[in-house]
């Protein structure tokens, strides 16, 4: 039986867990969402949820926030692996959306024990992700953020892994599709 059209058969193609990630507006909650949707059996694991945590005492995450900030990336990073690990293991395809750019990415696939491992950049414009900045209820760029530098960041300071998309003219759904399409592209195994 053919799988229906909103999902995708587990084939030996599909990593066991996915990585989408992208700057502050990028559209990586749409999208991971939209992705473990059209999967048969998934998970998202939203890496935000693990700041979220800490209900006092949290490092401000800021341009400039230093050696407590960048400890506290890397506990959240490596919370989200171990439950992307679990549910892999327990035979859910992983979808992780997070910012995890710079060598944060190369540290974030090397702890995941799981494999195969995908990633998925979400790389659109700054002006475009400027625009999506405006018309969100969530504030993502303050405390010195600005869209131009963090996608400076992510394109200077990022390993080239995985699947890069130029997402400014796509919808979220458009954006999924291309990803299933070209599933293959985005392992770094």
């Amino acid at each position: 039986m053919a799988p229906q059209m909103s999902e995708v058969s587990e084939a030996p193609e599909v990593p066991k867990v996915i990585v989408v990630t992208g700057v502050m507006a990028a559209g990586k909650s749409t999208v991971a969402q939209l992705l473990a949707e059209r999967l048969n059996r998934s998970a998202h694991v939203r890496g935000d949820v693990f700041r979220r945590m800490i209900v006092s005492g949290a490092a401000p995450i800021v341009p400039d926030g230093g050696e407590a900030m960048d400890a506290e990336l890397r506990l959240r990073f490596r919370i989200s692996a171990q439950v992307a690990d679990a549910y892999a293991e327990a035979g859910y395809t992983a979808v992780v959306q997070d910012i995890i750019i710079g060598e944060h990415l190369m540290e974030y696939v090397k702890s995941l024990g799981t494999r195969p491992v995908g990633v998925v950049v979400l790389a659109p414009r700054p002006e475009v992700v400027e625009r999506r900045e405006a018309g969100r209820t969530k504030t993502g760029y303050a405390d010195g953020w600005t869209a131009a530098d963090l996608d400076a960041a992510l394109r200077v300071e990022t390993p080239r892994l995985g699947l890069w998309l130029d997402t400014s003219d796509q919808t979220p759904e458009q954006t999924v599709t291309q990803i299933l399409d070209r599933l293959p592209e985005c392992r770094v195994d």
